[in-house]
């Protein structure tokens, strides 16, 4: 059997005084002489006490947790290690502060909507990280409306209250337009993300504008949910065309793997019939065959710098935005000089 807890009143023994006077000490207020709060503190460490969370949201009101909600199918949310990195970033600096962070994975924006609802009424969060902006995005008013503190991830095309953790992804499309071009690619397609997100219209625009720049006529486009299942029918139709791309930029790396897969299953050679390059840079697009072209853009970094965010915030009423280094081009072996130009 595990040991019992000690509590206050363990420590109140040990110390010969009220719980009430331990109470004050452990929490840092007043009314506690300077001789007693250390020597309360140094019993509650000598003998292991720990503070309790349940205690400390009743007497402050908090909740001690920061929420993530996701509208997104979950079976899309699995296939995409982007949230897992972005969570653990997120998770070493709540961890050390003895905080919690709740997901909610919901099926549509209006029951996401009604989620941070619930979450405010219900007082399970002290703070929330906003992912996949939109266009004029109606979350940030409620949210404002709700008076729940927040960091956007992505600068909103909208005016906003809450700072933003940014990482511009334009120059590493651009980028790897550029790379493409070099190696003699004439003919490069596009698996966009959704236009409804910021960072797929974002993504679409700066492949479009690389091409314009590269004298080189619109390439073909395909929207997509970000999903695997998505990237895969996309890659099919435009490898299975009487005059397919001879290289793919898919918007995402998940989406490019399964591209990669589908070009293996056509018995297309890579990079030799056609380039595949993906984007963000998650931890196996360097174990695939052949290794993964992509951008990086560290998504722990994200969590991190979040995490960071949202505490100042809520501690001081105010943080600054953070831009972090662009996304930068990482070249590997499933993109080179095309066999047929």
């Amino acid at each position: 059997m595990s040991e019992p807890k000690v509590t206050i009143a363990d420590v109140a023994r040990e110390a010969g005084v009220s719980k009430g006077l331990v109470s004050f000490a452990l929490n840092d207020r007043p009314g506690v002489s300077a001789v007693s709060r250390v020597r309360i503190l140094e019993i509650a460490e000598r003998l292991g006490w720990t503070p309790s969370l349940r205690a400390r949201s009743l007497s402050t009101r908090r909740s001690f947790a920061l929420g993530l909600v996701i509208a997104r199918d979950p079976e899309v949310l699995g296939s995409d290690p982007f949230f897992p990195s972005f969570i653990a970033g997120v998770e070493t600096v709540l961890a050390p502060q003895g905080l919690a962070l709740v997901l909610s994975v919901v099926p549509d924006e209006k029951t996401e909507m009604r989620t941070y609802r619930s979450l405010v009424s219900d007082g399970r969060v002290d703070g929330v990280f906003l992912s996949d902006l939109r266009h004029n995005d109606p979350r940030i008013p409620l949210l404002q409306e709700l008076g729940l503190p927040a960091v956007t991830l992505g600068r909103p095309d909208t005016e906003s209250p809450f700072p933003c953790i940014s990482v511009d992804d334009t120059p590493g499309v651009a980028e790897t337009v550029r790379y493409l071009v070099s190696l003699g690619h004439r003919r490069i397609a596009h698996v966009a993300g959704s236009p409804a997100l910021l960072h797929g219209s974002r993504r679409r625009a700066a492949f479009d504008t690389a091409l314009l720049e590269a004298g080189l006529p619109a390439g073909q486009s395909i929207e997509t949910d970000f999903s695997v299942a998505a990237g895969a029918d996309a890659a099919r139709r435009l490898l299975t065309q009487d005059s397919p791309p001879t290289a793919i930029v898919f918007a995402n790396d998940p989406m490019a793997i399964a591209g990669l897969g589908v070009a293996h299953e056509l018995g297309l050679r890579v990079p030799d019939d056609v380039s595949i390059t993906g984007f963000d840079d998650i931890d196996f697009t360097r174990y695939v065959y052949p290794a993964l072209t992509t951008v990086r853009t560290a998504p722990s970094d994200w969590g991190r710098a979040a995490g960071r965010t949202l505490l100042d915030l809520m501690a001081l009423g105010t943080a600054p935005d953070v831009d972090l280094p662009a996304g930068r081009l990482v070249i590997r072996g499933s993109a080179g000089t095309p066999l047929r130009p």
